[in-house]
Formats: structure tokens, C-alpha cells, sequence
């Protein structure tokens, strides 16, 4: 599908991040590993599993044209050989609307493939709302 090579998964993540923008079909696919176990959950909608699901997520995602604006920050990044992980809040703005938007985590994954860095792996969430501190003697909430 692309012939881009991403000598990072840096690289990677930047492409995802300006294909985003751009509402560029093309450009976010290439950074996708062509693969059929990849996965894509966007915020608040469904497990998105093979290139033919991711692909028309973004293709609905992208239907309303450019003009949202992204700005990662807080990245926390893990990286072995062949697997990179990056987890960062996505700040987004849009165009003519001053009304600030919540951030969303996500989590990426990359793997080192033949043909360079590539996306296996993308899963966004809404940010929860910033929490009242718990008191000091109530026992820690874990989920899981």
C-alpha cells in the first residue's frame, strides 16, 4: 500500500499526527502496517480490527473536511527494537471555534516492520474530568 518508510516510530507518530490533520486518507493509511490485526478504537466508538474497518473509520472521521487542530503533549514513550509504545494527550481545537475542547488520551503502538516504523495499534479515549482529591484514610479505587 505505501512505500513510505519511517526510519522512527517518532517519525510514525508525526505522520499520524499531520495526516489527522489534514484529513488526509492516504497519508494516514500509509503509516498503518498493512496487516490485518491492526486496531483502531476511536473515542467512545467500537474495536476497529483489519484495514478495511480502520480505513473507513477514518474515512467517516475525515468527511467533515480539515479545520480541527491537534497538539500532543505529556507523551510518555517506551521503545524496544521492534515495538514502541506512546501514550499522550490529544488537545484539540477547531477552527473558528474558541471553545476549548477535552483532551483525549491515546495509545499508540508501533512495530518495526521490513518497510520501516508502522501503526498497529491506535486507541483513544476522552480524558476523565479532573477528580477531587480522595482523603487520605479512603482506600484507593482500582478498577482492574
Amino acid at each position: 500500500m505505501s512505500s513510505k518508510i519511517f526510519p522512527a516510530a517518532q517519525d510514525a507518530e508525526n505522520a499520524f499526527y499531520e495526516a489527522l490533520e489534514r484529513c488526509d486518507l492516504d497519508g494516514m493509511m500509509a503509516v498503518w502496517a498493512e496487516d490485518e490485526d491492526i486496531v483502531c478504537i476511536h473515542p467512545t466508538g467500537p474495536r476497529l480490527t483489519g484495514q478495511d474497518e480502520v480505513r473507513r473509520g477514518w474515512a467517516r472521521i475525515f468527511a467533515g473536511g480539515p479545520g480541527a487542530r491537534v497538539q500532543t503533549s505529556l507523551q510518555v514513550a517506551i521503545s524496544g527494537m521492534m515495538l514502541a509504545v506512546h501514550s499522550v494527550h490529544e488537545n484539540f481545537t477547531v477552527e473558528g471555534d474558541p471553545r476549548p475542547r477535552p483532551p483525549v488520551i491515546a495509545t499508540n503502538v508501533y512495530l518495526r516492520t521490513p518497510a520501516g516504523w508502522r501503526m498497529i495499534v491506535h486507541h483513544a479515549s476522552p480524558a476523565p474530568a479532573q477528580l477531587e482529591a480522595a482523603p487520605r484514610d479512603a482506600p484507593p479505587k482500582i478498577l482492574h
